[in-house]
C-alpha cells in the first residue's frame, strides 16, 4: 500500500473535539463530516486538503472522547494517512475500524514540515520525505491491518467474509 500526499502538520494533544466539534455529531455521513474536519483548530483546513494528503502530528493525537466521527471526518476530507508520535488508544482502533491507516513514529514526525511531499509504503515499512530527500524506516503495517484498511474498514472486511490466517 503506497500513499502519496502533502503533509499537514499539527502539534501535541489534538483531541477529537478539535478534529470534529460535537455540533456535527448528528451525522455519520463521511463527506459531511469531512467538511468540518479540524474545524476546532483551523476552519479552513478542509479547503487546504487534496485527496491523498497526510496529517503529521505530535503526541497523543486523537485524545478525548471515543467517537468514531473523528477518523471518519479525517478520511472524509481526503486525508489518506495519519502519522503521529503517539495516538490515544481508542482513536487508533477507531481509525483501523473505519479504514484509515495510521503510523506511529517520533523520528518521522520530527523530520517532516507542513507542505512537505511525502510517500509512504506501508507494506515495505518506508516513509520518504520527497521534499527533503530523506527516507525513514518504520515497522511495516501488519498484514491483517493492511487487509482491513484495503477493504475499507472492519465492518466491510467482516461483511466480505474475510478470514485471516497468519502464516506459521
Amino acid at each position: 500500500m503506497i500513499i502519496k500526499g502533502k503533509a499537514h502538520k499539527f502539534g501535541d494533544n489534538i483531541n477529537t473535539d478539535d478534529i470534529i466539534p460535537a455540533i456535527y455529531l448528528v451525522t455519520t455521513a463521511i463527506k459531511e463530516l469531512g467538511k468540518h474536519c479540524m474545524e476546532g483548530i483551523d476552519a479552513s483546513f478542509p479547503s487546504k486538503v487534496k485527496e491523498g494528503d497526510i496529517i503529521v502530528a505530535g503526541k497523543n493525537f486523537g485524545c478525548g472522547s471515543s467517537r468514531e466521527h473523528a477518523p471518519l471526518a479525517i478520511k472524509g476530507c481526503g486525508i489518506s494517512l495519519v502519522i503521529a508520535e503517539s495516538f490515544a488508544r481508542i482513536f487508533y482502533r477507531n481509525c483501523i475500524n473505519v479504514g484509515l491507516p495510521i503510523i506511529t513514529s517520533q523520528e518521522v514526525c520530527k523530520n517532516i514540515n507542513a507542505k512537505d511531499d511525502i510517500e509512504a509504503d506501508l507494506l515495505k515499512g518506508e516513509i520518504k520525505n520527497i521534499t527533503k530527500n530523506k527516507v525513514f524506516h518504520i515497522d511495516s503495517f501488519p498484514p491483517l491491518l493492511q487487509d482491513i484498511i484495503e477493504t475499507g474498514g472492519l465492518i466491510k472486511w467482516y461483511l466480505k467474509g474475510r478470514i485471516f490466517s497468519p502464516k506459521k
